[in-house]
């Protein structure tokens, strides 16, 4: 008996002596349907598809679903305390579509933007903005500021710039959905192949930010 609870406690002395497992970097995806994935089964939405993207790469991350279809940039700053109720190390923002498509004006989508994007900053969370382009019937000096906005935003607050969510998509039926606007599973694919190295320098941020 005293032999056993003499290797019992050397074990836990040993056990107590090793670092303490980290948690994994948690990400939240801030946005819309493109975000959530509109018409698509759960496991093929954006932030399970980067999450499993992610893990294949040797990160050890767990990425938030914070999507809301139809979710305008005013939708999401509403919620941003909510969203981030349960702690989050990054926040991937993708918001500006549904703006665009209903023509709001683009200093009101500025100003909502630069409203999260710089709350966030004030938390210190490393931030990722994704750009979307703007329906070209638009006109282009709506399409130019539309578009500008987020280049500018990522620049005022040092956040991380991935242009177009949706850039490198073609529209084909295997890749984009009846509504010629939202992707099929395999185009979720695209975007996250395409942003996958700047969700990886936001991760870097965000391990050099716990230290």
């Amino acid at each position: 008996m005293i032999r056993f609870v003499t290797v019992f406690l050397a074990m836990a002395g040993l056990l107590a002596a090793l670092p303490a497992r980290a948690e994994p970097l948690r990400i939240l995806a801030l946005g819309d349907s493109l975000t959530a994935g509109y018409q698509l089964p759960p496991e093929a939405a954006f932030p399970v598809q980067l999450e499993a993207a992610l893990k294949a790469r040797g990160h050890d991350v767990v990425v938030v679903n914070a999507g809301v279809s139809g979710d305008t940039t005013a939708g999401g700053l509403s919620r941003l305390d909510w969203s981030l109720g349960e702690g989050a190390d990054a926040v991937i923002v993708e918001l500006g579509a549904n703006d665009a498509l209903r023509g709001l004006p683009v200093a009101s989508a500025r100003a909502n933007l630069e409203r999260i994007v710089g709350s966030l900053a004030e938390r210190g969370l490393p931030v990722l903005l994704a750009g979307i382009a703007a329906p070209r019937n638009m006109g282009e000096d709506y399409v130019a500021g539309f578009e500008r906005m987020y280049a500018e935003i990522a620049a005022d607050h040092d956040a991380v710039l991935y242009p177009n969510f949706l850039a490198g998509i073609p529209i084909t039926a295997e890749t984009v959905l009846p509504d010629g606007i939202h992707p099929t599973q395999k185009g979720v694919a695209i975007i996250v192949e395409g942003i996958l190295p700047k969700v990886e320098e936001l991760i870097a941020r965000a391990g050099a930010a716990r230290g």
